[in-house]
């Protein structure tokens, strides 16, 4: 996958952002992406988590008797603007 050209330019790059932020920097911006990483991970493990309840919270209303819209639109005639019942000839 790597050829020897390019992990000499992998190691340059490597030398010329160590010569411009230093150890130390490099040091605490290796520890600053890890936290970044945790929270984006904790964030979508939250969101995650909360969208599962909310899926069964609803499956539990529509077994506990809840109509579907459809259905209340099916028992009253109607579903489309203007009309006001079943077609009577």
């Amino acid at each position: 996958m790597f050829g020897p050209r390019e992990i000499m330019v992998v190691l340059v790059v490597l030398l010329v952002v160590l010569l411009v932020f230093g150890p130390k920097r490099i040091k605490s911006l290796g520890s600053e992406l890890g936290n970044a990483i945790k929270g984006f991970r904790t964030a979508v493990r939250d969101k995650d988590a909360a969208q599962d309840a909310e899926r069964e919270s609803n499956a539990q209303a529509e077994g506990a008797g809840a109509v579907p819209h459809a259905a209340t639109d099916a028992q009253s005639g109607g579903g489309a603007p203007g009309n006001s019942g079943p077609v009577r000839e």
